[in-house]
Parts: structure tokens; sequence; C-alpha cells
């Protein structure tokens, strides 16, 4: 699904054809090498011009644009950075950091040694899901020289890959999401100036590294340039299963994007998670055509996220699925501040009740009111993503609600909640 140029700019290598992040055929070395070529020998200015040409933002959930966070970085480093790959993919319906980390490692930790050095970093680490440990591990242990990475296995939950977690944990302290008055790239791990970029961010960056920003920016849209690593899920699978991964060009429109990747028309599907578990349902067909961009998505209040979407078919429940996901959320949270301790809990169970045809309008009144009290006050995004997870789901299922709030619902229309199913 990627459309990719293939003219560098002067003085830099010849990228492969095709494929950008998964071009190589397996995740060796001399193959990668074979691949990709090695990295020009040019200064951290001009790196850091090639990053600010491309247009690259972080692939991790944010979207924040790469060169402003490296350029923060340098200007509170003093020479003292860190800097941090982040591949804990805490999300369990995202499986896309696990692909590249098993298919590409190299390529992220190409990116991590270019973050080095253009931040001046003399200490780097690899923030990892257990289970992905032993591939960058033998991926370092064919590199000669370079710089020093330690790998840390991450801790576990969907809150651990957030950034404040990460250097919490990296501190030897809980991988949870922490208060503090400084930034991270003011004072994060052992106080010093720290970059933490996801793995596939930092696979890009290997790559702009490589090959230029006018390369990089020759895919995608004017504001969502390159592609991304998207994780698809089949229609009707469990959320947790593992999902396939496609590399995709930003701007593809969403309808064949999902005919190619689960094998149906989106006639046959009646929504889409994007942004996964802290997403927005898109209605389908109404949003089919919609750019997988920044300004695309804005139309309906949607961001790409990491990548995830969810199709939900025809005959399920949207309701019922959001209700599941709420829990994992609430479940999930650090509980460490007042929207994350109570108001999510609440949210879980009031939204829960809904789905199960329990509540009347005052039932969705309290859910909207409550989804209300938790945005913008907690530690960490956690509450804000599951408020607009919630929202989404009253908007493009609207009209099952008004069914569930009298006992019946939309993809068993015909019966009353406790009659066979």
């Amino acid at each position: 699904m990627t459309m990719i140029a293939t003219t560098p700019a002067e003085g830099l290598r010849m990228p492969p054809e095709g494929a950008r992040l998964f071009a190589a055929p397996d995740p060796g070395r001399s193959t990668h090498l074979a691949t990709y070529g090695t990295i020009p020998d040019v200064t951290p200015a001009q790196l850091l011009e090639q990053v600010r040409i491309s247009g690259l933002t972080g692939r991790g959930g944010a979207g924040f644009p790469t060169v402003a966070k490296l350029e923060a970085v340098i200007a509170a480093a003093n020479g003292r950075a860190v800097v941090v790959a982040n591949g804990a993919e805490g999300e369990p319906a995202s499986n896309k950091d696990a692909e590249l980390l098993r298919r590409a490692p190299h390529l992220v930790l190409d990116g991590l040694e270019v973050a080095a050095r253009i931040t001046g970093a003399q200490q780097a680490f690899a923030y990892l899901r257990p289970e992905l440990i032993p591939f960058v591990q033998q991926a370092l242990a064919e590199r000669e020289g370079g710089l020093r990475i330690t790998v840390v296995p991450a801790g576990a939950g969907f809150v651990s890959g957030q950034e404040t977690a990460v250097v919490s944990r990296l501190d030897s302290g809980p991988a949870l999401p922490r208060f503090s008055r400084h930034r991270i790239f003011q004072r994060g791990v052992g106080g010093r100036a720290t970059l933490v970029q996801n793995v596939e961010t930092l696979a890009q960056l290997a790559l702009i590294a490589r090959y230029g920003g006018v390369w990089f920016a020759s895919a995608g849209t004017a504001d969502s340039t390159g592609t991304f690593l998207a994780t698809i899920h089949a229609v009707g699978q469990p959320l947790t299963t593992a999902a396939t991964v496609w590399e995709i060009n930003h701007g593809l429109p969403l309808r064949p994007v999902l005919a190619g990747a689960v094998g149906r028309p989106v006639e046959e599907l009646q929504a889409v998670l994007i942004g996964g578990y802290h997403g927005t349902w898109l209605p389908l067909p109404a949003a089919a055509d919609v750019p997988l961009s920044r300004s695309g998505l804005e139309a309906f209040g949607a961001t790409l996220g990491a990548g995830v979407m969810i199709p939900l078919g025809k005959n399920a429940c949207g309701l019922e699925t959001t209700a599941t996901i709420v829990g994992y959320l609430a479940r999930e949270s650090a509980k460490q501040c007042g929207p994350c301790r109570f108001g999510l809990p609440e949210l879980a169970h009031t939204f829960t009740a809904l789905a199960a045809g329990k509540v009347g309008r005052t039932g969705v009144d309290a859910i909207r009111q409550a989804a209300g009290l938790v945005e913008g006050r907690g530690a960490c995004k956690h509450p804000d993503g599951t408020s607009r997870l919630i929202r989404s789901a009253l908007r493009t299922f609207a009209d099952d609600v008004r069914l569930h709030q009298h006992g019946r619902c939309l993809a068993r229309i015909a019966e009353p909640y406790g009659g066979a199913r």
C-alpha cells in the first residue's frame, strides 16, 4: 500500500524501491546494510536540517513534530542528553512496534544512533516489551562499536509507555506516569535532558538520515509526510489478537486501505475505530473516503494515533465493543489521580450498563457529564483518551444508543436483552 519515490537528495544514498521500513527480506545486519547502505557521515546540524525538511512526526500516538523534540533536548542538554527508544507498546490492539522490532531492528538502532548524534547524547536505552528483547539483543550483537545501548524491559500495562512512566522505569521506579515540574526534555533520566521516541519514529529517522528529508516527504501529504505503520484488525477478531501490520502512505483514503486489509468493501462495515483504545469511532460508509492524514481526519475529530484500525461488522454492537475497551482502560489506569481512581471506574460501570440496555436517558446524560469531568484533569492524557473514545461512540452509534435506552440493540433489533442471541 505504499507509493515510494526513489530519488534521494544529492549526495545521499539511493533508497530501495517499494516498501520503506520493511524493505529488507530478513532482520540480519548484512541484509540490512545490503538493502539500505550505511548512514552518510554528515554533521549533527545537517542531520537536524534533514529532519526539519522531512516533516517527520512521532509515530507513538501524539504525532508531535520530531524536529521540535530534538531541538528542545539540544537546548536543555548542555552536552548531557539521554536518548530512549520506546518499544513498550502497551495497547493490546497494537502490533506495529513488535513487528518492526522483529523484522527491522537495525533500522530502530540506527535511528537511536542518529538521535544521539543530533543531540550529543552519550547514553542510550532501548525500552522494550520483554518478549522482544532477544530480537534487539541479537541485532546489538551483530553491530561493532558505535553508541552503547542499554536494553531495559518495559513495565506491563497500558500506560507503561507514557514518557514519564518510561523515565520513572529507567530511574528504577515503577512504570507509571509521574508528576514533575519539568518536562522530560528538560529533566528526564537521571535529571538529564531526555529524548523519548517511539521505535517507528526512530526507524523513520534512520531512513531520513540516509536519503534526506525531500525524499521522505515525497510520500504522504503536505501535513502528514512519509509512510506509517498500521495495525489493522480483521472483522470480528478479538481485540487482543495479533493483527496484520501494513506500511501505508499518509493521505490514502480509508476505503481502499480497509478493503485491501480486511477483504471486504466498507459498505459491509458499520464503523471503524481509528487510533486504538484512545481513538475515535468513524461511521461507515460516511467516512470511507476520508484521507488518512492530519487534516483529513480532523474533520471527524480523529487522529491516526499509533495507527490502530478496528473495523466493526454490521452484526456487531459498537456499544458493547466500546464498553469492553472502557472497562480495560479503567482497570489499566495508574490510579494516582482522581480522574483515574474514581472517574474512569464510574464511566466504565455506567457505559457497561448502557451496553447491556440497563440505563435510560438520564444514564446517557450521566456518561456525557462524567466524560467532561475527567477531561484535562489527569496526571497524563489517559482520562482524556478514554473520554474521547466514549464521546465518539455516543456520536457514531447514536441510533443504537436510543435503542439501548429501551432495552434493544441495533445488532439484534428484533429481540430485547435477555432473549436468545
